[in-house]
């Protein structure tokens, strides 16, 4: 439902940014029963317009059970893509990949790595659960124009005169969240002078829910399969990082001319390829808060943290905070605590900020180890592919940690002949914001 009116309403949580993270923690809260108001400065309904947001998002396995979990995937309206091997190689453009290669196969844990799935249609799914449960007010378009947190609550005044009272806010507004700026939690920037290049191609051979990542001096380049469309029965999202120089002549190529750069790091092994609909770009930067906790308030997703899209895991990582966070009110909820207490905020930033710091780590040196064409470094991180490939219980841990969470029980692999490949494979998941996937409306 949604608030209307100059009417004070008391909830439990009052979460601020209605964007895919923040709105998933909403319906988890609603689908336990816990009172719970979202409060965004845009109107939801032009969210789903197929001209608003073009992106589509890797979702991992993991986040897929919290969005079950949360009532939102089995409403979703457009068909998802399994991703269900993985290609990561290494090599210089114009020349052959390394033969040396790292291969995840979704057999050896049991099921997909993660489906690609568009955005409007997430925010379809996600529109409709959030107006459908009664437990969640909706309050969009609205700005919040005083926000006051103590001991005692919190108090949200809108700039339509809405008043919101609630224990807990959750600040799920993004990389510039002005919740965390006005509790003055300070957050460490990185920049990488690179920008990621986004589209959407069709190709004339299948891609057999196969993604690919292939490591160049630039940075990565990732092919994810999708699903096709009737105008495109074989179609993948592809995102690629270059310096920022090279990437803005790049994205002013005709689009012949761009088709072509897409083929030359892709390879032949998805036939001939030609670029769908509008291309992206995004300069790329991480953050950290320093800080996930204030007096009432936690940060999730992109207000609390950023990451290079190297490893495709920003949005999940927000799915992940989603869980530990919904975990923890719903089990408070259950015994009659207060959803905003001290104690609880603290296990919620001892649950989520040292995992989400060691992949800002992590993603950061992978740029820097792999984005780079020192003779040395690319003879270490080579043999480094090789060795992880060669070490199925490593490899299947590596598949795990991406998949974000314990999965079914592997089943016997067998052979597999996945063709010739002449790059490697991709993320299993992208960012709510600066890792995200644009591709073109492909369904109107």
């Amino acid at each position: 439902m949604s608030i209307s009116g100059p009417d004070t309403v008391d909830v439990a949580v009052c979460v601020v940014g209605a964007g895919p993270v923040g709105a998933t923690l909403a319906c988890l809260l609603g689908s336990a029963g816990i009172p719970v108001a979202v409060v965004d400065r845009a109107a939801l309904p032009p969210m789903e317009h197929p001209d608003f947001d073009g992106r589509a998002y890797a979702v991992a396995s993991g986040s897929r059970r919290l969005l079950e979990r949360a009532g939102v995937w089995d409403h979703l309206p457009l068909p998802s893509g399994p991703i269900e091997d993985i290609r990561v190689s290494d090599g210089r453009l114009g020349r052959p990949a390394s033969p040396l290669f790292l291969h995840f196969d979704h057999r050896e844990v049991g099921e997909p790595f993660g489906w690609m799935t568009e955005a409007r249609s997430l925010r379809v799914a996600l529109n409709a659960r959030l107006h459908a449960d009664p437990a969640i007010l909706v309050a969009a378009p609205a700005q919040a124009t005083v926000v006051r947190r103590d001991e005692t609550g919190v108090v949200m005044r809108t700039d339509d005169g809405r008043t919101v009272r609630a224990r807990l806010l959750v600040a799920a507004e993004g990389r510039d969240s002005p919740l965390r700026a006005q509790a003055g939690i300070a957050v460490t920037r990185l920049r990488y002078n690179q920008t990621g290049l986004v589209c959407a191609v069709a190709h004339s051979a299948p891609h057999r829910n196969q993604a690919l990542e292939h490591f160049l001096p630039g940075g990565p380049f990732a092919q994810l399969p999708m699903a096709g469309t009737e105008g495109a029965p074989h179609l993948s999202a592809i995102v690629w990082t270059e310096r920022d120089a090279l990437a803005d002549r790049l994205l002013a190529l005709p689009e012949d001319a761009f088709g072509r750069e897409i083929q030359r790091r892709l390879g032949r092994h998805l036939g001939t390829v030609r670029p769908v609909g509008r291309r992206w770009m995004y300069r790329l930067n991480a953050l950290h808060a320093h800080s996930y906790v204030s007096t009432r308030l936690a940060l999730i997703g992109d207000a609390a943290h950023g990451i290079h899209p190297i490893a495709g895991q920003g949005l999940n990582l927000g799915f992940r905070d989603v869980a530990a966070l919904g975990e923890l009110l719903t089990a408070a909820h259950a015994r009659g605590e207060d959803l905003g207490n001290a104690s609880l905020l603290s296990r919620y930033q001892a649950a989520r900020r040292p995992a989400n710091l060691a992949m800002l780590a992590a993603t950061d040196l992978l740029d820097r180890l792999f984005s780079n064409d020192n003779p040395t470094l690319r003879l270490a991180r080579d043999l480094g592919i090789a060795g992880v490939n060669r070490i199925p219980p490593l490899r299947r841990a590596f598949m795990r940690a991406a998949m974000g969470g314990r999965t079914a029980p592997p089943a016997m692999p067998r052979p597999v002949d996945i063709g010739p490949v002449d790059v490697g494979p991709v993320e299993t998941g992208l960012a709510e914001t600066a890792d995200a996937t644009y591709l073109p409306s492909l369904r109107s």
